[in-house]
């Protein structure tokens, strides 16, 4: 999605129209699963894009499908919380582990956390903070208008 949004240009109109006003509402899109008959094939890219900058709407990064790490599981290859501890050992930018049935509404300078499942948020330097439905999170995470 992101390459085509690209590749048409249309990433700069999309971001004019939302930050003058517009409503936007985002999905995030699964890749699409390489085919082979390796059992433990994971999801690879089909496409590169020219970056992964996007939207740019929000100063934080979001990790849809989060979860959490399992003490009981055997599997020996890195877990979601793993990967963002490592981006956040050389980036600054929040990151949202938003969990399966949950979602963000990101009206007037507010972050609302909404759905069932919550969410993990993980900061530079600071321990995971678990937040439930309802919560406000723009405290934690910055506002739409801190980009």
């Amino acid at each position: 999605m992101l390459k085509a949004l690209q590749d048409r240009e249309l990433l700069e109109p999309i971001r004019r129209k939302v930050k003058s006003g517009a409503p936007y509402i985002g999905q995030q899109r699964r890749l699409q699963r390489r085919r082979s008959n390796n059992q433990n094939d994971q999801d690879m890219p089909i496409v590169q894009p020219r970056s992964f900058d996007s939207l740019g709407l929000v100063p934080f990064q979001i990790s849809p499908h989060y979860l959490d790490p399992d003490p009981n599981s055997t599997h020996m290859g890195e877990t979601q919380e793993e990967r963002i501890l490592q981006f956040l050992e050389e980036n600054e930018t929040p990151v949202v582990g938003i969990r399966e049935g949950a979602w963000m509404l990101i009206e007037n300078g507010a972050v609302m956390l909404k759905g069932e499942t919550g969410a993990r948020i993980f900061r530079r330097g600071q321990a995971p903070v678990d937040v439930k439905p309802g919560a406000e999170i723009s405290g934690l995470v910055g506002g739409p208008d801190a980009n």
